[in-house]
């Protein structure tokens, strides 16, 4: 879209330069902007390795990868933003920062420029309103890493233009991305629905029902995911989850269907990270335990995660977090389940959904185990 043809990207953290790469891929003109200026130059000599390996397996050729990296520009101030059409920041989690940001940029750059942000946890409408015209703000939250994940969450304010919403998701479509609306609530899609795949996993196991290993095992022999809830918290990073989890409690009012795990935030208190720092959920300088095979024990398991996915699910269609279609692809673009959770829910019959939760709801009384009123409504007809 020529009216979205130059970027700006603030922050050359591995979002930032991700983000970069997928705009000067679509030939915008991208000008790269951090506070550490080296930060900016090592991040831009990192993408050309990236480069010279996609050249390598045949996905681009050299005049394509010199394209690229010409399409970039690092900039040491701001004051090169002000010719921008749509700029993107991607710095720290932190408010007050992020408004402090935009506050100066709307001093530097045009009426007409489009100012996103592409947080995983703060209100975009919040952010929005450190905006003399916030109707131009809205959030664009790209998943890591951002060139390969084709999932894109679209939030706009409550401030947002509606038309800005259209724009953006055609934008992100010539981009080659997979665009999804979400309404402006904490964890937004993605982070608010799978919530569940890790909560009650370290459930599971703090309940001493079954180890790390078999947990995820069976998850990926019953369910047929690629990653464990263990193992994807190790690759995630056990801090980053933990502050995720900590982040959509605490927004959502301290419900208990959110609540973090005491497993959770020791393991990140420890510094077990999981695959960064060789230690996490497993220990990745020694052999990995190895599951157990009860295959009466792996269905349990499985069948118990899943509907309070599917019940999550189905309550953010309730909520009118977004819609059915957007649901479904979220979670399969997003964090590459194997099917969609609404369509799971289906074929496995609302009805036994519903009979599930209750029956855990039963042993628990915890407020964590709710049906929600969709779900029970759609087993009833």
């Amino acid at each position: 879209m020529e009216s979205f043809k130059n970027i700006g990207i603030i922050g050359a953290g591995s979002m930032g330069i991700g983000i970069a790469q997928i705009a000067s891929t679509a030939d915008c003109n991208v000008i790269l902007f951090d506070i550490n200026k080296s930060a900016s130059e090592q991040a831009v000599k990192k993408l050309e390795k990236v480069l010279l390996r996609l050249i390598e397996k045949g996905k681009i050729n050299t005049i394509k990868k010199d394209s690229i990296l010409n399409n970039i520009k690092i900039v040491e101030s701001l004051e090169p933003m002000k010719g921008s059409d749509l700029i993107i920041e991607a710095i720290v989690e932190n408010s007050s920062i992020k408004k402090d940001l935009f506050s100066n940029l709307e001093s530097i750059v045009s009426n007409e420029c489009v100012l996103a942000t592409n947080t995983s946890s703060i209100s975009i409408t919040s952010l929005a309103s450190c905006l003399k015209n916030p109707i131009r703000f809205i959030g664009i939250h790209f998943f890591n890493p951002a060139p390969i994940m084709s999932l894109i969450e679209i939030i706009p304010a409550l401030q947002t233009n509606d038309n800005l919403v259209k724009e953006i998701h055609q934008l992100l479509l010539n981009w080659g991305k997979t665009p999804v609306v979400a309404k402006d609530t904490p964890g937004f899609i993605v982070n608010r629905i799978a919530r569940p795949f890790y909560s009650e996993a370290l459930r599971i196991y703090e309940e001493q029902i079954a180890d790390f290993a078999t947990i995820d095992f069976a998850m990926k022999h019953i369910g047929r995911f690629k990653m464990g809830p263990f193992e994807l918290m190790d690759f995630i990073g056990n801090d980053v989850n933990y502050a995720v989890t900590k982040s959509v409690f605490e927004a959502f009012y301290y419900d208990p269907r959110y609540r973090p795990s005491f497993t959770q935030k020791q393991y990140s208190d420890a510094g077990w990270y999981g695959r960064k720092s060789k230690k996490g959920y497993y220990d990745y300088n020694n052999e990995l335990s190895s599951p157990s095979k009860d295959e009466k024990l792996l269905k349990q398991i499985f069948e118990r995660i899943l509907v309070m996915l599917i019940n999550e699910a189905m309550d953010a269609l309730y909520l009118g977090i977004a819609s059915e279609q957007d649901i479904e692809l979220a979670m399969i673009k997003g964090v590459n389940y194997p099917k969609g959770l609404i369509n799971w829910g289906k074929e496995k019959s609302f009805t036994w959904v519903v009979s599930k939760i209750d029956a855990l709801y039963e042993i628990y009384h915890e407020d964590r185990y709710r049906c929600s009123p969709l779900l029970r409504t759609k087993a009833s007809l």
